[in-house]
């Protein structure tokens, strides 16, 4: 059976939003290529397809500019929105919240995704419907998931040192250092420029974080040399962390694969990914005594609750809170023999 792809092929924008869908099938297979070229059956031009435009996708990511949605979200919208329309083989203004909530059904019975991703897919379907199609339906027709309240596994710090250690490169290791001394996220950390490291005012300023904001943490004295001898070295500009090309940063992926592989040679048993590295320092701050307030500006939320949480991680104040089955007047337990 072959694959079918979506191509959309007109918008009309006289009155109302009209997406007009056509189902095609797409030649891959390079042996029915040349099948069907002994049959005298041309393939798809790539002219062709490169002047069919997909007007609605086109519309929708208009629709997330003027609204300042971050890139990395508008690239995730539309490729959930695209999954919904081929799991279906039609164009999404044909279907509607029945096929919504087969979908949903579809994606925890046999994809079993978590509610994370879950709820991704809602929130561009969503925004496709009542913003793009501007249908009318009540948007509580399309639920969110509940989702499941887990806390991160966290290292010690002398987990965080045996990490470090494993990494052999001077540039990953800085770069994950650093991530862990600032509490950064995978996307700030890689893209970080050199102007951003103030050694007057000893911060590390991160330009245009998650919800666009811009925010100081503090630059440890302990990571500033390290940092000096790796620009030293690589020259790095205007990009702290470039990727294969100077004028471009690291990827995330890079980051998140050569983490990966720094967990991997460390031995460690705990998981270890740039996110556990945020999770250590929002911990290993609280435990040293730091208050919520300032936590909280550190991290970058929005939500005190969401920095409350670490509190439930933290283990200084539980050790130093005896459990009731110390105070209990019991005499030492005689263990018997077999």
């Amino acid at each position: 059976m072959l694959p079918i792809s979506i191509a959309l092929t007109d918008l009309d924008l006289s009155g109302s939003v009209k997406i007009v869908f056509r189902v095609r099938e797409v030649w891959k297979s390079s042996c029915v290529k040349s099948e069907t070229a002994g049959r005298g059956i041309a393939p798809l031009e790539t002219e062709r397809r490169r002047k069919i435009m997909s007007a609605l996708r086109h519309r929708m990511r208009e629709d997330m500019k003027i609204r300042n949605l971050a890139p990395a979200t508008q690239d995730r919208y539309i490729e959930h929105v695209a999954a919904f329309a081929r799991h279906f083989g039609k164009s999404p203004d044909q279907l509607g919240p029945d096929e919504i909530r087969r979908y949903q059904l579809y994606l925890l019975n046999e994809k079993h995704v978590s509610s994370s991703t879950l709820n991704i897919t809602v929130c561009a379907l969503r925004f496709l419907y009542r913003i793009t199609l501007r249908r009318s339906w009540d948007i509580e027709r399309i639920p969110l998931a509940r989702r499941e309240r887990k806390l991160p596994e966290v290292l010690s710090p002398a987990e965080v040192a045996q990490f470090f250690q494993a990494i052999a490169s001077r540039k990953h290791r800085t770069l994950l250092m650093t991530a862990y001394a600032g509490g950064l996220r995978v996307s700030e950390v890689a893209r970080l420029r050199v102007s951003d490291i103030d050694s007057q005012r000893m911060t590390i300023r991160v330009e245009q974080g998650k919800g666009r904001k811009d925010r100081y943490v503090m630059l440890s004295p302990q990571l500033l040399p390290l940092l000096r001898d790796y620009w030293k070295v690589d020259r790095a500009r205007p990009w702290l962390f470039p990727g294969r090309t100077p004028d471009r940063p690291i990827k995330a992926e890079t980051v998140r694969r050569v983490c990966k592989q720094a967990w991997r040679a460390s031995g460690l048993r705990k998981r270890v990914t740039p996110h556990t590295l945020r999770h250590c320092f929002a911990t290993h701050l609280l435990e040293a005594g730091t208050d919520l307030r300032t936590l909280q500006v550190l991290m970058g939320h929005r939500s005190f609750a969401t920095t409350a949480r670490y509190t439930h991680i933290a283990v200084s104040n539980m050790q130093r809170t005896r459990s009731p089955l110390d105070s209990l007047p019991m005499a030492p337990v005689a263990v018997a023999r077999s």
